[in-house]
């Protein structure tokens, strides 16, 4: 594989899929900026193992869903590194409830971090890709956001709207050589999804043909296919890694 961006930045990069994604995509002459809204150690853990694979690793800390923070940060890689190729928008989060049950304020977080936190991001990263006439622009969906999940109005409803913007801004961009794809991850094997009660787990393995759970390392292929040449006439489209659950 060819890979042909040198400059990456990856929201919620200190764990799990982002974590995955960021030692996938690692390599010598691939600078890795790599955002949380709060760097700890999990965040140095993964900024350590990247480094080990030989990429520039630099931690940024800011909220995706606070848009002054997102572009002081993205002006701060720019004006560092000169560039900015690729761009990964992983970071998420849920406050599941019944529809009945949600509160406002669980509605309006989800929306802002999982949804508005991406518009925030690719709003920033726009002028500098479309300057450079090039960029990648990736987009973690979910399962959820295409099938619908109970308790999960929220989270559904931000996921589903990422399969949107994603194709919208894939017709803004395309003219300028910037590719913009989503990734839609089935039930990945995380700290959220081992957290969850047996019986849960049975009922959504029920629904798998593969019969497991993904991990986050296969997720993590499918946006280093995305970032790479292999994908150069990809673009508006959402791959789906979900072992078969859902068939589209």
């Amino acid at each position: 594989m060819n890979d042909i961006a040198s400059v990456a930045l990856i929201t919620g990069a200190a764990r799990g899929i982002g974590r995955a994604i960021a030692l996938a995509l690692a390599r010598p002459g691939l600078t890795i900026y790599l955002n949380d809204i709060a760097l700890g150690e999990e965040a140095a853990r993964t900024q350590k193992d990247v480094a080990a694979k030989g990429a520039a690793a630099k931690l940024i800390e800011f909220n995706v869903a606070d848009f002054g923070q997102v572009q002081r940060g993205i002006d701060e890689i720019v004006k560092e590194s000169g560039r900015l190729d690729l761009l990964v928008n992983n970071a998420g989060i849920t406050r599941d409830n019944l529809i009945l049950r949600m509160k406002e304020d669980e509605w309006d977080a989800v929306l802002a971090v999982n949804l508005k936190g991406a518009y925030n991001c690719i709003r920033a990263v726009s002028k500098t890709m479309v300057k450079q006439r090039f960029g990648r622009i990736i987009n973690l969906s979910s399962v959820v956001g295409v099938m619908g999940n109970a308790g999960q109005a929220n989270y559904v409803a931000s996921k589903a709207g990422l399969i949107g913007l994603t194709k919208s801004v894939a017709r803004e961009l395309g003219s300028r050589n910037i590719t913009v794809n989503a990734v839609a991850p089935g039930f990945i094997q995380t700290e959220m999804t081992e957290s969850l009660p047996e019986k849960v787990k049975a009922e959504m393995m029920a629904q798998i043909p593969l019969g497991r759970f993904g991990t986050p390392e296969e997720v993590a292929q499918a946006v280093v296919f995305l970032a790479s040449e292999a994908a150069t006439y990809i673009t508006g489209q959402v791959i789906h890694i979900n072992g078969g659950m859902l068939m589209v």
